[in-house]
């Protein structure tokens, strides 16, 4: 299967390069059709608070759809691909970093990385929602087994890491340390959060504490919840790619690494058509504009790449471990079964 997919992809570069090119015109319709709306529905929840809560939680589920479309601009912006010039992408990308709260440098630069290594198990921990395989599992601790059964639960994952991710990672250079060139990334970040900090607070005071803080919280945290999850089903499926460097293949990765998130149209225009995952990994140099273009022209594509609907997706939330052997994630009652059977290599547990 993996040669297959090698031979029929073996001119994908060719085949993608028609869709890398930026254009400043689709750019800037998309600015305007993602903080226009964003920025309306901000001052409607504003006065629905003098309505009812439960309005104000329910637009701000709406908004936290067009922040995610905001945030995808940021992440184009940081792969270069959203405007025609440099300047443009970084000031723009610095712009949404200061509604999305991600800051736009390092954010760019793991994210980066993480294209670059994905499906790698030993980076697995850098820009990924970190997981163990079933040798590693195996060979911990009782009290680490329960930590990170924990860990991998949905309500700890999808409802809690993310307030975790946007408040504490995204603040702290927690990643990069010692590495080459991450020095004024981390500066940059530093700057970043001191800017972000300063506009919050500004908005804190014009607005008034309590009524910024009933309006904005949410959104954020929403914007929070629906990013972890599309970014946990289009690489943490069953049948996604996983390999040590040494047999590591960057198209496989990029195919069966990461899922089609098959929605509806009107969820794929929100979500910047970041559900094209596939796509989007085998060149990051394709603006989201031209996502779904790219695939439905090039039906090759889509043959050998994991589709998941809404539906399907949701069985995603018991797969947590990967298994070397099966060459899939499973969930802990299938590891308990293979436990029984299998002869694991034993370790000092962790």
């Amino acid at each position: 299967m993996e040669q297959e997919i090698k031979n029929d992809l073996k001119d994908w570069a060719k085949i993608i390069s028609q869709y890398k090119k930026p254009n400043n015109t689709k750019a800037i319709i998309q600015l305007l059709n993602s903080f226009g709306p964003f920025i309306a529905l901000w001052i409607l929840m504003y006065f629905s608070l003098s309505w009812n809560y439960l309005i104000t939680l329910g637009l701000g589920i709406i908004n936290a759809f067009f922040l995610v479309r905001i945030f995808i601009i940021q992440h184009d912006c940081g792969h270069q691909s959203f405007f025609q010039k440099r300047k443009w992408n970084n000031r723009v990308g610095l712009f949404c970093s200061f509604f999305s709260a991600m800051p736009y440098k390092y954010w760019a630069k793991v994210h980066s990385h993480h294209h670059g290594h994905t499906g790698q198990l030993e980076e697995r921990d850098f820009g990924d929602i970190n997981f163990l395989t079933v040798e590693e599992y195996h060979n911990l601790s009782g009290a680490r087994k329960f930590s990170y059964r924990i860990f991998r639960s949905p309500i700890m994952l999808f409802f809690v890491v993310p307030i975790i991710y946007l408040v504490f990672s995204m603040r702290y250079p927690f990643l990069g340390k010692g590495r080459k060139g991450w020095g004024r990334i981390h500066s940059a970040m530093t700057m970043n959060n001191l800017l972000f900090t300063g506009i919050f607070v500004g908005c804190g005071f014009l607005f008034g504490w309590s009524k910024f803080l009933m309006v904005h919280l949410p959104i954020v945290y929403f914007f929070g919840v629906i990013s972890f999850w599309f970014f946990y089903v289009q690489h943490q499926h069953e049948d996604t790619y996983q390999r040590w460097q040494k047999n590591w293949d960057y198209v496989l990765a990029a195919i069966k690494g990461a899922s089609y998130y098959k929605l509806p149209k009107v969820l794929h225009w929100l979500t910047g058509n970041i559900g094209y995952h596939h796509i989007h990994h085998l060149s990051s140099q394709i603006p989201n504009y031209n996502l779904a273009k790219c695939a439905e022209e090039n039906p090759i594509l889509q043959k050998h790449v994991t589709t998941l609907t809404f539906t399907q997706s949701l069985g995603t939330i018991f797969n947590k471990l990967w298994d070397e052997e099966s060459g899939r994630m499973i969930s802990f009652s299938e590891y308990a079964e293979i436990k029984k059977v299998r002869n694991f290599a034993t370790s000092k547990a962790a």
